[in-house]
């Protein structure tokens, strides 16, 4: 029998109750770099996290297969009151202007191993962006990671620039994409 994918949405009230699930598959994903550097511990994750979940209009689709999670997507919604922090590369000041509905931030999709190539992260992706009202979806790539930008590309989304918005953390391609 064929496995069958149930994807669900769910706001930042319902974080209590998909949080273990989405730390469990951050979890499995990032094993490696996690031992590797601290700012991929499954800790420092949660902090993300639950800091995203409190941004406005926070959303997340939740993939599921037999019961068991098996990846997700998740952002939140910029405010006027955000600063592009981080910001390496120069951009025409307009692309930065920020209304409370304008750039939804694409925070993670993430995918476990046993289920990549599968077009799962697309349908994560995009059954997400369905439930938006901002114009425009940003997402970070990081830098070391050319074969997941030209994914993304493939779906619609340009570079703008290159950001490192945690001291600590890795440089990142930043890239724009309309969702209408």
């Amino acid at each position: 029998m064929a496995a069958t994918l149930t994807v669900s949405y769910h706001n930042a009230d319902d974080l209590p109750v998909i949080e273990e699930r989405l730390i469990e598959v951050y979890a499995e994903v990032y094993a490696q770099e996690a031992d590797a550097d601290p700012f991929f511990s499954v800790g420092r994750f949660a902090e993300r996290l639950r800091r995203h979940a409190a941004g406005s209009r926070w959303g997340c689709a939740l993939g599921e297969v037999d019961g068991s999670a098996i990846g997700y997507a998740y952002g939140f919604a910029r405010t006027m009151a955000y600063q592009w922090g981080g910001l390496i590369t120069p951009a025409p000041a307009e692309l930065l202007e920020e209304t409370d509905t304008r750039t939804f931030a694409l925070c993670e999709v993430m995918v476990r191993e046993g289920w990549r190539g599968t077009g799962i992260a697309r349908t994560l992706h995009e059954e997400l962006l369905s439930h938006r009202i901002e114009d425009r979806s940003h997402l970070l790539v990081e830098e070391d990671h050319p074969r997941v930008r030209a994914l993304y590309e493939r779906w619609g989304y340009s570079w703008m620039g290159t950001m490192q918005p945690y001291p600590d953390g890795p440089r990142y391609d930043s890239m724009l994409r309309s969702i209408a």
